[in-house]
């Protein structure tokens, strides 16, 4: 039996989210997928579910949801106080839910993304091999007041009691971790130096397309054939203004590469809100 989760409230920029679309780069396609993948891959190793289901991704403020069916829900990355029908439930571990159920979140206390888990996954529409929202893919890129998106009645809750805690002491938030990119030996010794000495801040103009750094890294490299590109690709501009590309990225682009981050590293940067700092260190091979 199905049940439907019904958005009476969308929050800020909310959407369904899996590990997106994976071989349509050549078409001109992004991958998409959650910005956070590892707090993604959480709320599904939660519940038990295959690692692409599908989750709600949510920005700042959670969205209400109401519930039609019983199932079970998890709730992983940014921390926020929720209540279920009024009643606070905690973060990282599975919640029971039932029919007619209101889930509600205040701003987030910390980070940026917030995911909803869903037992079996949220079933919206598979495009391209994805249930990732993308704007031009999908009908839309984010969910909207009155939306429905469907998921599969479960009635197989437990009542586990564990709470996974989060060692948030073995990461180091103010490093972000690169490798050399394409172009970066076109760069002067200063430059490289800069790169790996400066401490850089997330500026406000900041999507799921690019993170845009503050501050200006002089920029003396001529102009490049469009070449291709992927999430975690520190590009810089002819202005000298360094921009990370994120989940939602075109697949070429003609600045040049002068960084590349990994997984960790774009799960990292994609929870920084706008004037946190942080310096570039380099991974070497």
């Amino acid at each position: 039996m199905m049940g439907i989760v019904e958005i009476l409230n969308s929050g800020f920029y909310s959407s369904i989210q899996d590990r997106g679309r994976l071989g349509y780069g050549e078409m001109g396609v992004p991958k998409s997928g959650a910005m956070d993948q590892s707090a993604y891959d959480f709320a599904n190793l939660l519940l038990n579910n295959d690692e692409d289901c599908a989750c709600l991704e949510w920005v700042f403020k959670p969205p209400v949801l109401r519930f039609s069916e019983s199932t079970c829900i998890t709730l992983t990355g940014a921390q926020t106080d929720f209540f279920l029908n009024g009643k606070k439930i905690e973060n990282n571990r599975q919640i029971q839910v039932f029919e007619n159920d209101v889930l509600k979140g205040d701003f987030c206390k910390n980070k940026k993304y917030g995911y909803v888990g869903i037992k079996k996954g949220f079933l919206s529409e598979v495009i391209l091999g994805s249930r990732s929202f993308y704007k031009g893919i999908t009908r839309s890129d984010r969910l909207a007041k009155g939306d429905e998106v469907s998921y599969e009645k479960w009635d197989g809750y437990e009542g586990h009691s564990a709470k996974v805690a989060i060692r948030e002491s073995k990461y180091e938030p103010t490093i972000i971790k690169v490798y050399k990119g394409p172009e970066f030996d076109l760069l002067t010794e200063e430059q490289k130096d800069l790169l790996f000495t400066s401490k850089f801040t997330v500026s406000n103009v900041a999507s799921r397309m690019a993170i845009q750094l503050s501050e200006v890294l002089p920029n003396s490299i001529p102009s490049m054939l469009t070449s291709p590109v992927l999430p975690g690709t520190v590009q810089l501009t002819p202005f000298g203004k360094l921009m990370v590309l994120m989940r939602d990225c075109q697949t070429t682009g003609g600045y040049p590469r002068v960084l590349q981050l990994g997984e960790a590293s774009i799960n990292n940067i994609a929870q920084k809100r706008t004037k946190e700092h942080f310096f570039f260190k380099e991974i070497e091979f």
